[in-house]
């Protein structure tokens, strides 16, 4: 008998009506007057997201799994058109797998373990990894066992200088321009398929961020002298947030298309991995005030759950109070701190949360904009890993720019 052991460090998120879709948020917290937070999706919300970004791309799209894995986002994204998946790890690759066997899957993460290289490769049919060194490289080459004839596709990480992005993702992969042109003259010769990757950065609000990125890709597939047959522009692509209103996609898809048309690739296609930019909007979190000192609240969820992006990273969310019986609400807002409730004082969210000014302990607020990192970055700290998931009709807090958002009745 093994004496291992191994457990999920958080509850999984409970389905309070199985297969059903509340017409509201409020309808739902009238009902239920919820005193865990509870996490509303609206799949509609998603899937037209998700199709307004397939129409618009130049290229072929990936949806970044990580941004949020629950099985009803992966099916609203599917619905949208989208029928490739960017994974991570193992874990990602065989769920994708078994919700959707003819999914294209690629396994996008630069270091990786070799178990979940053989399984990816040998289990889910996986055929797409990416690397950012010499090391990586041979390690794909060993656990496939495979060459350019058995469709090994091959990506080289390119690393970016630091850049404007809300969260820069400049330092923990990639290879210098330097490394990445000789890391695809190695890859070339086992590649049916050879790609160069990057990624700009989470929230990159500038559209010239990747015209520039293109423009050093081009510089490091000439250095290399061999033909690449994809260009990965990676993730990125920002949403709306209060007092955040980035330009529209389409200003983003024309600086990708112009950048990759300057580089004169023949054959070669265009690859992008949003996660944010789809699901965002499709998900919000309803919290329940637990107390008020002064201008601060005390609510059921923090940055040890949904709320993450909240705290130290410091965003902001569209919130509306929830009252469903007595008094009215004021008709002034004040701006408040929020408090998590768990008791590291490192759970606090500055906001500030502009609500209406007599908001008090038996309250909810809705937070939007929360389909994107929110429910996946949960913890069990302190014993708070509860949290509800629900599926409503309501439109989102924050309409998603990439298409005009169609639900059903």
């Amino acid at each position: 008998m093994s004496l291992l052991r191994t457990r999920a460090a958080v509850t999984p998120l409970r389905r309070r009506f199985d297969d059903a879709v509340l017409p509201s948020v409020d309808a739902l917290v009238a009902v239920e007057r919820p005193e865990e937070p509870m996490h509303c999706l609206r799949p509609a919300t998603i899937a037209a997201a998700a199709a307004g970004f397939v129409a618009g791309f130049p290229g072929e799209t990936l949806y970044a799994v990580k941004c949020n894995p629950e099985p009803a986002v992966l099916r609203a994204v599917w619905e949208g058109g989208v029928q490739h998946f960017d994974c991570a790890s193992a874990a990602e690759v065989a769920l994708v797998r078994a919700m959707f066997p003819e999914a294209g899957i690629h396994f996008m993460h630069p270091v990786k373990a070799r178990g979940a290289i053989r399984a990816a490769w040998g289990e889910h049919g996986v055929r797409d990894f990416v690397l950012d060194s010499a090391e990586e490289l041979a390690k794909i080459r060993t656990e496939t066992g495979a060459a350019a004839t058995d469709g090994l596709g091959l990506f080289v990480r390119l690393a970016l200088p630091k850049g404007t992005a809300m969260h820069d993702l400049s330092g923990k992969f990639g290879a210098t321009p330097e490394a990445a042109a000789a890391l695809l003259r190695a890859a070339r010769p086992s590649a049916a398929r050879l790609g160069l990757c990057f990624h700009v950065g989470s929230q990159m609000l500038d559209p010239l961020a990747w015209r520039q990125a293109l423009a050093l890709a081009g510089e490091v597939i000439r250095e290399a002298g061999v033909a690449v047959d994809v260009i990965d522009v990676g993730g990125g692509f920002p949403v709306a947030y209060p007092g955040i209103e980035p330009p529209p996609l389409g200003a983003f898809f024309a600086e990708i298309e112009a950048g990759f048309e300057a580089l004169a690739l023949p054959g070669a296609v265009l690859w992008a991995e949003p996660g944010r930019a789809l699901v965002a909007a499709g998900g919000s979190v309803v919290v329940q005030v637990q107390g008020r000192r002064g201008q601060e609240l005390f609510v059921n969820d923090g940055v040890y759950g949904a709320l993450s992006d909240a705290g130290a990273p410091g965003f902001t969310f569209p919130v509306r109070l929830i009252r469903p019986e007595g008094k009215p609400p004021a008709t002034t807002e004040a701006g408040f701190v929020l408090f998590g409730p768990t008791c590291d004082s490192a759970d606090r969210m500055a906001g500030p949360f502009w609500l209406p000014e007599d908001v008090s302990e038996g309250d909810w607020i809705e937070l939007g904009q929360l389909g994107a990192y929110g429910a996946c970055l949960r913890t069990a700290f302190n014993g708070f890993d509860r949290a509800r998931l629900v599926e409503v009709r309501d439109r989102p807090m924050l309409e998603p720019a990439a298409a005009e958002v169609s639900l059903a009745a």
